[in-house]
């Protein structure tokens, strides 16, 4: 027999020994070191260790496993034991073992009226992260903070901040009702309503605790330019650590095509994303066209660029499909976009009082402050709602990071689509590899700072400048028409437009 063999048999031979020792060993007298414990009772200071095991004995109970945080121990005691040891002087309370269990959700997800929130997992989020502590920033028509469904806690709006960067604006809050109905998707909590509100609780957005920021590049008809969204962009950068902004949804698109290199836009969001902001862009609604994601901000690779798929109303995933009027494709950098798809066909959201949404279609208004709407528009803040949440959980994580986290939630949960969810929130020990290694960032960007050198661009600095304190600039813009899909009744088909009139999209939903 070899040294080798000979040295397994010995071994096996002596772990065979040890357990037969071990098994016909006697019981130990002394009671189980460890038994299930119905009671945790804490000492006086005075009691050391070894005699609050004696105290626990002398009343006919068992003692577990000592508690020295809280200068007690665990024990298995009757009810009569219990009382008798809450009167004895040493010792300082007698309390049940009760059962925990994890935080229960003050939202009844079983009562949401949509189905999107459960699509991307986000109620088996809520009991851990709802936002709490993250601001997301809305570049869009405005946010009417005095909607109910934007209450915080203690009543107040959690639109914590509002910037009008469009000279032609007349108010800071919403008269169109696209950036409303998108900040409601990320932020909404409809529990926040009155009791007696037969709307209480039917609608709440991904992320229900998260603050907003209020950034309005549009006027009140809605209409913007690029050079407006970049202003908007740079407000957002200025005042991220004043409003605490980790995320910025762009639920809009450039009508010119431009390589990223080079496109302003695209290096307006580069330069946010270089500073720590996840930037989150809607893919647009052009579906399948050879040009259909070769528009800024939608383009960049570096953005989180959100596709759309129809949930079917269905709390699972499962049947889930991306709509045909999604953009999809690859840039003219080759960069394949959409990076995750969302729920965004027929999305209810919130509605402000007395826009032009309602008007626009009237049959849309599903009750008082909410419409229906879809585009890309809409499935792109279902996104920025999910990294809030896992920046809430993960408050360390950098937007690549964040963009890793979403791709590959996808794949974690078995999504042939791409569908993002918040696995992310739910793995909490996850630390994902970064995102975007290996791309090459805009000519006018320094991927270290995120400044943008002006030396070089062909578009002034004026363009990427603090923005204005009021509304008395007179930057030029340009307004155009819009091409919308209508119902035979001539109304407007919310499954197919996200009602974005504004100019940096040719189509609804940008």
């Amino acid at each position: 027999m070899s040294v080798g063999i000979r040295a397994v048999v010995c071994a096996t031979a002596l772990l065979t020994l040890l357990a037969v020792l071990f098994a016909a060993a006697p019981a130990p007298a002394h009671e189980p070191v460890a038994p299930r414990a119905t009671h945790i009772v804490q000492f006086s200071a005075q009691v050391p260790q070894i005699e609050q095991a004696r105290i626990v004995r002398a009343v006919g109970g068992r003692p577990a496993a000592p508690l020295p945080l809280i200068h007690g121990i665990g024990a298995r005691l009757s009810e009569r034991a219990a009382a008798q040891l809450a009167r004895d002087d040493r010792v300082h309370a007698v309390s049940s073992n009760g059962r925990v269990a994890p935080q229960a959700s003050r939202i009844d997800a079983s009562a949401l009226a949509t189905a999107y929130p459960a699509a991307v997992m986000a109620p088996d989020a809520w009991p851990t992260a709802t936002g709490s502590g993250v601001t997301v920033a809305v570049i869009d028509t405005g946010i009417e903070g005095a909607h109910p469904d934007f209450k915080g806690a203690d009543g107040s709006s959690r639109v914590i901040g509002s910037a009008v960067v469009n000279p032609l604006a007349g108010t800071a809050t919403d008269r169109y009702g696209h950036g409303t109905h998108v900040a409601g998707i990320i932020a909404g909590d409809g529990t926040r309503r009155d009791p007696a509100d037969p709307e209480r609780g039917r609608y709440v957005g991904i992320a229900p605790d998260a603050n907003l920021v209020s950034i309005k590049i549009a006027d009140e008809d809605g209409r913007a330019t690029v050079l407006d969204a970049i202003y908007g962009l740079q407000f957002a950068v200025d005042h991220r650590d004043e409003y605490g902004i980790r995320v910025l949804n762009l639920s809009l698109e450039s009508t010119v095509k431009e390589s990223y290199r080079t496109d302003p836009l695209d290096a307006a969001v580069e330069a946010a994303w270089f500073r720590g902001i996840v930037v989150v862009a809607a893919a647009g609604n052009r579906g399948g066209d050879a040009d259909a994601v070769h528009y800024a901000p939608g383009n960049d690779p570096y953005a989180i660029t959100v596709g759309a798929v129809n949930d079917q109303g269905t709390a699972t995933p499962r049947d889930d499909a991306v709509t045909p009027w999604s953009s999809r494709g690859t840039s003219q950098d080759g960069v394949a976009k959409p990076d995750v798809v969302a729920p965004g066909s027929g999305i209810v959201s919130t509605l402000p009082a007395q826009s032009a949404y309602g008007e626009l279609c009237p049959s849309c208004v599903t009750s008082e402050g909410y419409f229906r709407a879809g585009g890309t528009s809409m499935s792109a803040p279902v996104v920025a709602g999910l990294a809030a949440l896992l920046l809430q959980v993960h408050p360390g994580w950098t937007p690549d990071q964040v963009k890793r986290a979403l791709k590959r939630s996808a794949e974690m949960a078995g999504s042939t689509i791409g569908e993002a969810n918040a696995m992310g929130v739910l793995l909490t020990t996850w630390n994902p590899a970064a995102a975007n290694v290996g791309l090459t960032a805009n000519t006018l960007v320094d991927s270290a700072t995120g400044a943008i050198d002006y030396t070089r661009s062909s578009w002034s600095r004026s363009s990427w400048s603090s923005a204005p304190e009021g509304l008395s600039a007179t930057w030029a813009r340009s307004s155009w028409s819009c091409d919308c899909s209508l119902l035979p009744s001539g109304e407007v088909d919310p499954a197919r437009s996200s009602w974005s009139r504004s100019s940096w999209s040719t189509r609804f939903g940008g």
